[in-house]
């Protein structure tokens, strides 16, 4: 993102800030009733939930500052009416207004994961209420994560009242987040004692399909003197549409032998059939001549690898019900038990359209295209194919249906009893199981090779990406173009359980005591994967897809395509994206044509998974126990609150992982024990009663990834070119973090606080990019898909190199010896009453600066990042604007492609979203009408290839208006 833009971004903020505020004040000129000022709510203390029966966002906001007031630790907590009141669709959207916090999204631009203080999801432990919490889900659509992480997209806002965000630990804080430890805590009858009903009814606009969806919720709770039962459920079912552009990164051709670059593809050595241009078929070409390019930057010229324009549409669906009881027979015991269901589906059709470059070359198989041949090629000073015209180039349409379903139990019972006014003794326990399946069949369809196509390339600063165009209609299923390319049928399978029981004890008082605990945490995570693509290909199209043979020839593919629905593909794109219409399938016909169902059915296991993620099964026990101490004590007269002590933590790991042996798929079992010891201590001093100076050190650790301890080799990519490995020899990694920082109080809910923080870690663990060669892989060339197989052997006639010693990329996982992530975070929450009652705002800011002695660094790290809200809330109405930025960040290591010192990089990029409320003043005002806006300036989401003209992927999420009402009763 340009500095320009940028401060465009801003100066809208601001000037949508003045224009909601003018008409608020306008619309409450006559409204002159006494209103009571919220942020005087009382300070919550423990055990009590006035902090969350607040209504307004001024008085959650004061719960949330008096919450950081009363905390020895760094940390940030957000409150039941803001979550409710924040622009969001679920936990992690609401989660990313914190400082320090970073989020992931999925092409549809909504929140799936949070990174804290610069490192990945993956090192975030995430409780409910307390306990350990773990999802079969894998990241979003594009998948591959292994269930360290949690999708939070999962749990909707409305079930849960509080979220807390730890970012130094202590000691009674379960272990296993470098990064820090969220808790999510649902809501309880006793919140809000008495019989309430709310119900949430919204209608959700999204321009990127010009689609109404629906959105609910319902919560209603009961108590008595003793006994309180809440139930609440919420769902959303959502039109999904994508437009986008991919591109699997950006490669260079192979001249010959001793040219530096990738060599990922190679172009025409003799003049295929039909290339035109006044070319010869069979006559040797001088590409370089044609090119118009120096021999040296023609062997370094970048161009995608696969340049496709990507449409996924279809319906995406949430339900979660949530159950919670509370038993409180005497002040001295209470029970409760939570208990959540969620299930969530996703049924996309996936249409690529793919300008096929890495197969590009000379070969005998029946897909290759014999090499395209580069005519008038311009080049920038990075290397970077600016313009040119492709002869001889090939198009296949990757048409995919993806049918996903994720289903999450939790039961989470616990007892809290006072036995005697200095002790108390907590016992909890949690059980939870979570299933994924996911069915990803494809089929493809290429333009014949040697068929005349040429390709135009643009990438000119034209439009957000290059424009591809070319001389044939991609959206006519009738030119005599089409002929199979491959077919698969591809399944995963995720179970995740866990269980557990915690108990604590604490003896003492506010003034000093003592706390000590044990904790028993087991997590089984299983993922397995399932293939019947070669005998699947074998019945649609043939041995070798000729066309001959088979239950669909060549010749009847048209009945089986239609044109493309697309006519505003990329309409919510800026300036000129090439073409925009593609041929489709029709899905059913093909599957009852090919009898689609009984392959899928009597699909074998495979080594990969359809979602990029390994496969194998996990079993993981931790015993834990701490003691900590908590007191107080005066220096020069002034408090000194203290919170320090050790927790112990034993992790008994048994990994098991599908690998190739010979012809066979066998077991490898890889097992681990160890311990660690993680000290803590945090310090608070009251300089004065508004002002409060913070210190913590402590060690943390988190376990290596799932997926990536899996042993085995997973290698999927269709041009034989990459495989991925684990390493089931990774250690777990720790961190010895120190803190620095204070808050000044400036009154009501208003605060500024610093923070400077440094995380020394020891072990971290980063993809690494390695060459090697076929045969050491261990992988029979037989056991490959056919298009694999074909790939493989026209690089070996390309090169003349043995199939056997040809060069595959395999990225591995290995621990770095060190990494040093050193930050200061900054928050500003002030009212403005003295200009405008009702009037305020929260801003906060990130830098964070990482080093290791290896050049690699931890990936998803913005250098700067900033939270912006403005609110305005008085006689009934409530209005909140939010601008949340991220600089650019390395999403992944390089090389990449054999390209030295090319990073893939998440572009910056700034959300723009509000929010508004009006409580109807009839009906004892229990109706508030609610619109939501997000992302309203039409923000892509991007990743470059290292350079900003060689986009990675570009994705078009679009705007979404949230519209309804919100009764409480």
């Amino acid at each position: 993102m340009s500095s320009r833009t940028h401060m465009f971004r801003i100066a809208l903020f601001a000037a949508s800030a003045v224009g909601s505020l003018s008409l608020a004040q306008a619309a409450l000129a006559q409204d002159t009733a006494p209103q009571a000022d919220p942020a005087t709510a009382a300070a919550p203390q423990d055990g009590e939930v006035a902090d969350i029966v607040v209504t307004g966002i001024r008085a959650s906001l004061a719960s949330a500052t008096n919450a950081k007031k009363d905390a020895v630790a760094f940390g940030d907590s957000i409150f039941a009416e803001d979550i409710g009141k924040l622009p969001a669709t679920n936990l992690a959207e609401t989660l990313n207004r914190m400082p320090g916090v970073r989020l992931n999204r999925d092409i549809n631009g909504e929140g799936t994961q949070v990174a804290i203080r610069g490192l990945g999801p993956s090192f975030t432990r995430v409780l409910m209420n307390g306990s350990q919490l773990q999802v079969a889900s894998d990241g979003g659509t594009n998948g591959g994560s292994a269930n360290r992480e949690v999708d939070l997209d999962f749990f909707p806002s409305e079930l849960f009242t509080r979220l807390d965000l730890a970012k130094s630990p202590s000691p009674s804080t379960l272990e296993g987040g470098i990064a820090g430890t969220v808790n999510l805590r649902n809501a309880r009858p006793f919140d809000k004692p008495g019989t309430h009903l709310t119900v949430v009814a919204q209608g959700q606009y999204t321009d990127s399909n010009d689609k109404i969806s629906p959105r609910g919720a319902i919560v209603a709770s009961h108590t008595t003197d003793t006994f309180g039962i809440l139930l609440g459920v919420a769902g959303v079912k959502t039109k999904t549409r994508v437009d986008g552009f991919e591109s699997l990164g950006w490669t260079d051709g192979n001249l010959g032998v001793g040219d530096p670059g990738g060599n990922n593809f190679s172009y025409a050595s003799v003049v295929p059939g039909n290339a035109g241009h006044g070319l010869v078929a069979g006559q040797p070409v001088d590409v370089v001549a044609t090119s118009g390019l120096t021999r040296d930057q023609l062997s370094t010229a970048l161009i995608p690898r696969l340049g496709r324009q990507a449409l996924t549409e279809g319906d995406r669906s949430r339900i979660s019900a949530l159950a919670s009881v509370e038993w409180r027979p005497s002040d001295e015991l209470h029970f409760a038990l939570d208990g959540l269901w969620a299930k969530s589906k996703r049924n996309y059709d996936r249409l690529i359209m793919n300008w096929q470059v890495r197969n590009s070359g000379p070969g005998t198989s029946a897909q290759s295209t014999g090499g395209m041949i580069p005519i008038d090629l311009t080049v920038d000073d990075n290397g970077v194919v600016t313009s040119g015209t492709f002869a001889n180039s090939s198009f296949f349409l990757e048409a995919s249906q993806f049918k996903q379903t994720t289903k999450f139990w939790n039961i989470n019972p616990s007892v809290e009893w006072k036995p005697a006014d200095n002790l108390t003794v907590n016992l909890s326990a949690n059980w939870s199981k979570s299933r994924f399946f996911r069915e990803q069949p494809t089929w493809a369809f290429q333009t014949r090779p040697q068929s005349g196509v040429d390709v135009y390339f643009d990438n000119t600063g034209q439009g957000d990406y290059p424009a591809i165009t070319t001389n044939v209609d991609l959206n006519d299923p009738n030119n005599g173009l089409w002929e199979w390319y491959r077919q698969n049928i591809a399944l995963v399978r995720r179970t995740t359980e866990t269980k557990g029981a915690h108990l604590d004890l604490t003896y003492g008082d506010e003034m000093f005591n003592v706390k000590v605990g044990a904790a028993y945490d087991r997590a089984q995570r299983t993922i397995r994967a399932y293939d019947n693509s070669p005998a699947y290909q074998a019945s649609v199209c043939g041995v070798g897809c000729t066309g001959a043979t088979g239950t669909i020839p060549t010749s009847a593919i048209p009945q089986y395509l239609s044109p493309g629905s697309t006519g505003n593909f990329g309409h919510l794109a800026s300036g000129n994206i090439g073409y925009t219409n593609y041929i489709r399938p029709d899905f059913d016909a093909i599957k009852q044509a090919t009898n689609y169902a009984s392959f899928r059915d009597g699909a074998p296991e495979t080594r990969g998974a359809v979602t990029g993620g390994a496969t194998g099964d996990m079993d993981e026990k931790v015993l834990g126990a701490y003691f900590e101490v908590n007191g107080v004590t005066a220096i020069a007269g002034r408090d000194l609150h203290i919170n320090a002590g050790m927790r112990y933590a034993y992790t008994d790991q048994e990994v098991i992982g599908p690998s190739q042996v010979g012809t066979a798929i066998i077991d490898i079992t890889s097992r681990s024990k160890y311990e660690n010891f993680l000290p803590s201590i945090n310090l608070t001093y009251d300089v004065a009663d508004n002002l409060k100076l913070r210190a913590s050190a402590s060690r943390t650790m988190t376990r290596p990834d799932a997926g990536q301890i899996l042993p085995g080799i997973t290698f999927s990519d269709p041009s034989a070119l990459l495989a991925s490995a684990g390493n089931p020899d990774l250690k777990p990694y720790t961190s010895d973090n120190y803190d620095l920082g204070g808050e000044f109080y400036t009154g009501g809910i208003g605060y500024i606080g610093v923070s400077l923080f440094m995380k020394n870690i020891t072990g971290f663990t980063v993809t690494q990019s390695q060459e090697v060669t076929f045969g050491s892989l261990n992988i029979p060339y037989d056991s490959l898909l056919s298009t694999q197989q074909n790939a493989l052997t026209d690089r070996s006639l390309q090169t003349g190199v043995p199939i056997a010693a040809l060069p595959i990329t395999v990225n591995r996982p290995i621990n770095l010896s060190d990494l040093k992530i050193k930050g200061l975070e900054a928050t500003w929450v002030q009212p403005l009453d003295f200009l405008v009652k009702g009037l305020g705002f929260s801003a906060n800011g990130t830098y964070l600066d990482q080093s290791s002695s290896s050049g690699l660094v931890a990936t998803g790290v913005s250098k700067y990042s900033y939270n912006l809200q403005g609110f305005y809330e008085n006689g009934g109405l409530s209005v909140s604007l939010n601008y949340v930025w991220n600089d650019d960040a390395i999403a992944l290591n390089g090389p990449q492609n054999g390209i030295q010192n090319a990073n893939l990089r998440s572009e910056a990029r700034g959300q723009f979203d509000a929010s508004a409320g009006y409580q109807l003043p009839f009906f004892n005002k229990a109706l508030r009408l609610t619109v939501d806006a997000l992302n309203i300036t039409n923000e892509p989401i991007r990743t470059n290839f290292e350079y900003d003209n060689a986009p990675y992927s570009v994705y078009y999420p679009g705007r979404t208006i949230m519209a309804g009402i919100r009764a409480n009763f």
